[in-house]
């Protein structure tokens, strides 16, 4: 049998995404030997989908409340240590000035490729060597000449590392490479998954007649998430109608709560008010003055100056009502029930669009089982993690962009501290 060519590295990192990069670059700068073991054929390529496309990196407001896992306090005592500031200036450092917009902060290009563009150069400059299309078909802990080390069997290659920085991202989006197989990685090495599940993702309703009749809208308006009879989340913003159910950042925003709880078979139900920013005086001058001086109009005439037509039909199929009948053929009562359903719409959630959809995953390696100071295992020393693989989702806004980078920079500082000691 042809023997399996070895290369020996400090630091092998298992990943070629932003956490996986980001590490890399600061290893290279501790002068740290390390190369990057990617399973597709480029690295980065989840960048391009940030921010459609023009890569959300960051978010001037940064605070727990961002982030939706049970520990998100502990999620803020790594960011501090490599904040959004620290983040600016690396990014700088390697030519990429930002701009902002209500905080959400964008390379100044507006160009996820040219973020994505300077990594892939800082990592070139370094010397740092990237395996393409390398798969790991097992990795495991061993002594080899008085100390531990890690081996990584790949097809035709073994990699020998002194730590290993898992960077493999989650289950979100599996066409970027990110379709969850570092989970089998690290289960390998003996460490426990928290099921992984989607989050940000666009959420699955009951009601698919009434959904197809506001299928194209975007429209301002605020969501609630009750999970069991109780209001578990809310978020306001552009939301989306679609033929199969809801979208939108707002909806992202509140969908990890409807998934877990429809995965722990519970009641779920998004409850909208279409209307939000129309103040209680304005309902009154419907009642009051407008019933009275436009009862010529139909009931799809008489709101299209509020909402979309679409939504009007919407609610008047849930009114069991037609957009059609005039306004001065409907009593008040039923107007009210009009108004009441434009505000509080109710959609009963089954499911969601998937992973396949989902921007991140909750789920992954546990933070309790991390050394937060420097993301090494507990469990397991000699191995950190970095980015999405970790139990930490954020909301939409360039806050799991802000984890990768802050992660990244505390397991190379982990790495750097283990390699030196």
């Amino acid at each position: 049998m042809k023997s399996k060519y070895v290369k020996k590295h400090e630091c092998v990192i298992i990943g070629g995404g932003a956490a996986g990069m980001m590490a890399a670059v600061q290893l290279a700068g501790y002068g740290i030997d390390n190369c990057i073991i990617e399973h597709t054929g480029k690295i980065g390529s989840k960048i391009l989908q940030t921010g459609n496309g023009k890569c959300n990196f960051t978010n001037l407001n940064m605070s727990s409340e961002m982030y939706q896992n049970k520990d998100n306090r502990l999620v803020m005592e790594v960011i501090d240590k490599f904040d959004v500031q620290h983040t600016l200036k690396f990014f700088k450092s390697i030519g990429v000035y930002y701009t902002q917009k209500d905080g959400y902060v964008y390379p100044h290009s507006k160009t996820a490729a040219s973020l994505q563009n300077a990594l892939r150069l800082a990592i070139k400059n370094a010397g740092i060597k990237v395996n393409m299309d390398t798969v790991i078909n097992k990795i495991y802990k061993k002594e080899a000449d008085g100390k531990d080390v890690f081996v990584l069997e790949c097809d035709g290659i073994d990699f020998i590392a002194d730590t290993v920085i898992i960077a493999t991202g989650s289950k979100a989006s599996p066409k970027t490479g990110s379709d969850g197989s570092g989970y089998e990685l690290v289960r390998q090495l003996g460490i426990d998954i928290v099921k992984p599940l989607p989050a940000l993702v666009q959420l699955v309703c009951s009601d698919k007649a009434v959904c197809k009749l506001g299928a194209g809208v975007r429209s301002y308006g605020s969501i609630e998430l009750w999970v069991d009879g109780q209001c578990v989340a809310n978020d306001t913003g552009e939301i989306q109608y679609t033929d199969y159910g809801i979208s939108g950042i707002p909806v992202f925003r509140v969908s990890r709560f409807a998934v877990k709880a429809i995965d722990e078979n519970r009641e779920v139900k998004a409850v909208i008010n279409m209307i939000p920013d129309i103040t209680d005086s304005d309902i009154e001058d419907i009642f009051n003055r407008r019933i009275i001086a436009e009862g010529y109009k139909t009931l799809e005439q008489f709101f299209e100056g509020l909402i979309n037509k679409k939504l009007v039909a919407m609610i008047a199929a849930r009114c069991k009502i037609s957009e059609s009948k005039h306004i001065a053929d409907i009593d008040i009562e039923k107007m009210r029930h009009i108004i009441e359903t434009m505000t509080h719409f109710g959609f009963v959630i089954t499911g969601d669009k998937g992973f396949d959809y989902g921007q991140v995953c909750q789920g992954g390696v546990a933070l309790d089982d991390i050394d937060i100071s420097n993301m090494e295992c507990k469990k397991v020393k000699g191995v950190f993690f970095a980015g999405e693989v970790v139990d930490v989702d954020g909301k939409c806004g360039g806050y799991n962009l802000q984890w990768a980078w802050s992660s990244a920079y505390l397991a190379a500082a982990g790495v750097k501290e283990r390699i030196n000691n």
